[in-house]
C-alpha cells in the first residue's frame, strides 16, 4: 500500500483565486459574499451570493475556447493547472496512463440550460447551440482539465479521467477516490477536487424553494454555520484542485508536502432526498472509517472542518454524527466551518476545504467560525467562535454531506 501526499494546490473562489490569498483572508475572517442584484429580478428573496470575482479565463484559454466552455469547466482548469505549477513538476517521469484527473461536480451549467431551454421554445430545436452538451455535462471539467494540461503544460494525464456527483460531497469523494487508486497501486499521481458555478436565478430559486437557503441581505449574519439563528446556506462557486501523489515519489524529487491523506470514509443515509439522517449513524461511520484507516483513534484528531452548512438540520445532525464517532473526545476536539465565510461552493465545497484543512494541519492553526453571536444548546461542540486558533493539528477529518444521504469524509496529518 503505498502513502499518499498533498503537493500542489490551486483555487478559484469568493475569497480570492490564488491558495495565498484564499488564505489570508480566511486568517483575516474577510467574507466572500456579494448582491446577487445584478443577476435576479428585484424581488427576487434570496439577497447574497458566494460570487468569484476578478476571474480571467485568459490565462489559459483564448477567447474562442472561452465562450465555448463553461465557467465551472473554466474554474477546475485553472484551479487545476494552477496546482499542477504549485507542485513543482511535470510529472515527464511518470507513465501518463498512471496520472490521473477526478473532479467533482455536482450540477453542471443550469444556466446554459435556463437560456438554451427559452431559445428552444422561442426559436426552435434547431437553434439549440452545438455546444450545448458539452459545455452542460458536469464531467467535462475533469475531461477538459487533461486536455488543456496537455496542450499548455506538455503533462500528459492519460489515466483514470472521472466526474464524482454526489451533490455537496462531489468534490470529497473525488478526492478519495484519487486517495484510494494511489494507495491502492492504480496510479502514481491523480489531480482531484471539485467545481461548481451555477449562481443562474433559475437555480437559486430551485434551492430557495426548499427552503434551503438563506434570505439575510446581512453578510455577517447570513452564514452562520452552528448558530442558534441559522436559516439556511449561502450559495456559492469555486473550484479547488490538490494534486494527490505517492509519497515515496515526492520526497526523490525534494517536493514541498502539505499534508498526508491518510484515509477515507464514505457511507450513505439511505434515510432522505435533502435531509441527513437525524440519527447521524452513517455520517459518523465515515468519520470513523476515515481516521481508522489512517491508523488513528478518536483521540488522535485535532481538528474537524465541518459540512456546517448553515441549515438547521445539517448542523444539528452533524454535531450528533460527530459526539458519535469521536465519543467523549468530541467536546475537546476542535470544529470549524469555511462556509462561515466562502458560503456553500455545493460540488466544489470539499476540495477548497480540503485545501483549508490542509494548511491547518501544515501551519498548526485552525480558522474561526465567522459570524456566530447565538450559541444553539443542541450545537454543543467547540465551533472555534472565538478567534483562530494557533494549536498543534496533528490530525484533521473535513466532511461533506450531500443530498441523498451521500457522507464523505477524509482524514489528513502531517507527515
Amino acid at each position: 500500500m503505498e502513502r499518499v501526499v498533498i503537493t500542489g494546490m490551486g483555487v478559484v473562489s469568493p475569497l480570492g483565486n490564488s491558495v495565498g490569498c484564499l488564505w489570508d483572508n480566511i486568517l483575516a475572517g474577510k467574507l466572500g459574499f456579494s448582491s446577487l442584484s445584478d443577476r435576479v429580478r428585484p424581488d427576487f428573496s434570496v439577497k447574497l451570493a458566494g460570487i468569484v470575482n476578478e476571474f480571467d479565463p485568459a490565462k489559459y484559454f483564448d477567447k474562442k475556447e472561452e465562450r465555448r466552455t463553461s465557467r465551472f469547466t473554466q474554474f477546475a482548469v485553472t484551479a487545476a493547472l494552477d496546482a499542477i505549477e504549485d507542485a513543482g513538476t511535470d510529472f515527464a517521469d511518470i507513465d501518463p496512463y498512471r496520472a490521473g484527473v477526478i473532479c467533482g461536480v455536482g450540477i453542471g451549467d443550469l444556466e446554459l440550460t435556463t437560456s438554451e431551454t427559452i431559445k428552444y421554445h422561442e426559436k426552435g430545436p434547431d437553434r439549440i447551440s452545438v455546444f450545448y452538451i458539452p459545455m452542460t455535462i458536469g464531467n467535462m471539467a475533469a475531461g477538459t482539465v487533461a486536455m488543456k494540461a496537455a496542450a499548455v503544460k506538455n503533462i500528459h494525464l492519460n489515466g483514470d479521467n472521472l466526474c464524482t456527483t454526489t451533490a455537496c460531497s462531489s468534490a470529497t469523494h473525488a478526492i478519495g477516490e484519487a486517495f484510494r487508486k494511489i494507495k491502492d497501486g492504480y496510479l502514481d499521481v491523480c489531480i482531484a477536487g471539485g467545481a461548481e458555478s451555477c449562481l443562474s436565478e433559475f437555480a437559486l430559486a430551485g434551492f430557495n424553494n426548499m427552503k434551503a437557503l438563506s434570505r439575510s441581505d446581512d453578510p455577517a449574519r447570513c452564514s452562520i454555520p452552528f448558530d442558534l439563528e441559522r436559516n439556511g446556506f449561502v450559495m456559492g462557486e469555486g473550484s479547488g484542485m490538490l494534486v494527490l501523489e505517492r509519497l515515496d515519489h515526492a520526497l526523490a524529487r525534494g517536493a514541498r508536502i502539505y499534508a498526508e491523506i491518510a484515509g477515507y470514509g464514505a457511507t450513505g443515509d439511505a434515510y432522505h432526498m435533502t435531509s441527513p439522517s437525524p440519527t447521524g449513524d452513517a455520517a459518523a461511520h465515515a468519520m470513523k472509517m476515515a481516521y481508522t484507516e489512517a491508523g488513528l483513534k478518536a483521540e488522535d484528531i485535532s481538528y474537524i472542518n465541518a459540512h456546517g452548512t448553515s441549515t438547521h438540520l445539517n448542523d444539528l445532525y452533524e454535531t450528533i454524527a460527530i459526539k458519535k464517532a469521536l465519543g467523549d473526545h468530541a467536546q475537546k476536539v476542535v470544529i470549524n466551518s469555511t462556509k462561515s465565510m466562502t458560503g456553500h461552493l455545493l460540488g466544489a465545497a470539499g476540495g477548497v476545504e480540503a485545501i483549508v484543512t490542509a494548511l491547518s494541519v501544515k501551519n498548526d492553526i485552525v480558522h474561526r467560525t465567522v459570524g456566530y453571536t447565538t450559541p444553539d444548546p443542541e450545537c454543543d461542540l467547540d465551533y472555534c467562535v472565538n478567534g483562530n486558533r494557533e494549536m498543534t493539528v496533528k490530525a484533521a477529518l473535513s466532511n461533506n454531506l450531500g443530498f441523498g444521504g451521500h457522507n464523505a469524509t477524509i482524514c489528513l496529518k502531517k507527515v
